[in-house]
């Protein structure tokens, strides 16, 4: 098939990589750029989402893929010639955040320029990954937030709760310092025509309202290759820090477990973790971040005794804490002993019951089995990121409040409103919701 990649050619590349870089930890590497070749490019397309809104040229994947090849070439010779390429502004756009209140920007690059930010992540991930620590686990092959939240309720299951750190970096890829950033890049990867790839994109611009401005730091959250550049900026920042200069100097037991930007720490004494907390906010500033003062905070988070029971009930208390989407306590397991639970938090339950409403407000006129058929999807697709071991009652508590929303928004497809709970009842006969599934066990993996 004409303008195929050939995955099986660049995986041999990127493991010569890998090897390369395992082989000479901490040194740097200055020829990676000589591996992008036209078969790489094709590949970095292969792997970049084809469904993805269009960049400030308005571009969708199906256009650029009519004269493919010739694209990818001419992208590739611009890339490699120096001065004859340049990064177009990303467009930016707002999403709702947390309770709906407020947003989070997301930076949309164009379609050519997501392959060629593709196409040098698979060289730095290649390196990277030699190099990145087990306490970290996002946008990594391999890793997910499960892996995550697994790694936290088992290291405060292990250590016994304890004192954690929630920690929250205020603005993180609005903030990252670019010169630091590079300082960071340029210890490991000094190789000119990647470098300077990278700093063309961190220079870009962002086009917003019709005007384009270009901030003095940070990193456009959305880039192809933003999540990548967050990883190595917070390896150095956190990660290799904790263990090289934190861990050791400690009495107790400990861990850390970061997602992204999001991470927590977990300790066995209340003297390692006052200490860690006091000099944490130092560390940060010395890369130019700022740990938000009313996120960031210290939690008792002890195994209770029956001197001493959770204050935090099931959750949302003192002695509680959010991470990932998820609230974490302490509760009494079918046998009886005390194990770390989790549920829904309460604002990504909101968010969700908040667009399942507006859903059906939009989509109250259409056929009952269509409706079914969304609100099926929706659910299943709810429970394949919040269906987990000891969240079955939030599971359930959800089925019945999109029941409830439903048929709200089915009394006004009419003036007459006769849609009464013995006719809802009916319907859901017939067309019922799934059954709450919980798809990530934790006795999958471990024996508590």
């Amino acid at each position: 098939m004409a303008g195929a990649s050939n995955p099986r050619a660049v995986s041999t590349k990127i493991e010569r990589i890998a090897t390369l870089a395992k082989q000479m930890p901490g040194a740097q590497l200055r020829t990676l750029a000589h591996h992008i070749d036209f078969e790489w490019m094709k590949e970095a397309h292969r792997r970049v989402r084809k469904d993805g809104a269009p960049g400030v040229d308005g571009q969708t994947a199906e256009e650029y893929a009519k004269n493919l090849e010739d694209n990818l070439q001419s992208l590739l010779d611009r890339a490699k010639s120096g001065d004859h390429y340049r990064a177009p502004p990303v467009r930016r756009v707002h999403i709702p955040k947390g309770s709906g209140s407020k947003t989070r920007p997301i930076g949309i690059p164009t379609f050519e320029d997501k392959i060629l930010q593709k196409a040098v992540a698979m060289v730095l991930e290649a390196v990277y990954e030699q190099d990145f620590l087990d306490c970290s686990f996002g946008f990594r092959p391999g890793r997910s937030a499960h892996d995550a939240l697994q790694a936290v309720w088992k290291h405060t299951m292990d250590i016994g709760g304890g004192w954690l750190l929630e920690a929250d970096i205020e603005n993180f890829f609005d903030s990252v310092d670019r010169t630091r950033l590079r300082e960071v890049l340029n210890q490991r990867v000094h190789d000119g025509v990647l470098i300077r790839l990278i700093g063309k994109w961190l220079r870009a611009g962002v086009l917003e309202g019709g005007t384009v401005y270009h901030p003095d730091t940070g990193t456009p959250q959305g880039g192809v290759i933003s999540p990548l550049l967050a990883n190595i900026f917070l390896h150095e920042v956190l990660d290799a820090w904790w263990t090289k200069d934190v861990r050791p100097r400690l009495r107790g037991r400990c861990a850390l477990v970061r997602y992204a930007d999001d991470f927590v720490m977990v300790f066995e004494t209340e003297g390692d973790a006052r200490r860690v907390a006091e000099v944490l906010p130092k560390r940060f500033e010395k890369y130019g971040l700022r740990l938000h003062p009313e996120k960031t905070r210290l939690v008792r988070f002890a195994k209770p005794t029956a001197s001493s029971p959770p204050s935090g009930g099931d959750g949302g208390g003192p002695t509680s804490f959010d991470l990932l989407g998820f609230t974490h306590f302490w509760g009494r397991s079918r046998k009886g002993n005390w194990v770390v639970k989790r549920k829904t938090a309460k604002d990504r339950f909101s968010r969700t019951l908040r667009r399942i409403k507006e859903w059906c407000r939009v989509n109250r006129h259409l056929r009952i089995s269509e409706q079914h058929a969304a609100l099926s999807r929706k659910l299943r697709g709810h429970d394949a990121y919040f269906g987990i071991t000891g969240n079955q009652r939030a599971l359930n508590v959800l089925r019945w409040r999109v029941a409830k929303i439903w048929r709200k928004w089915l009394l006004r497809r009419s003036w007459k409103g006769r849609m009464t709970w013995d006719r809802m009842n009916r319907l859901l006969e017939i067309f019922p919701l799934p059954p709450a599934r919980v798809v990530h066990s934790v006795y999958r993996v471990a024996n508590p």
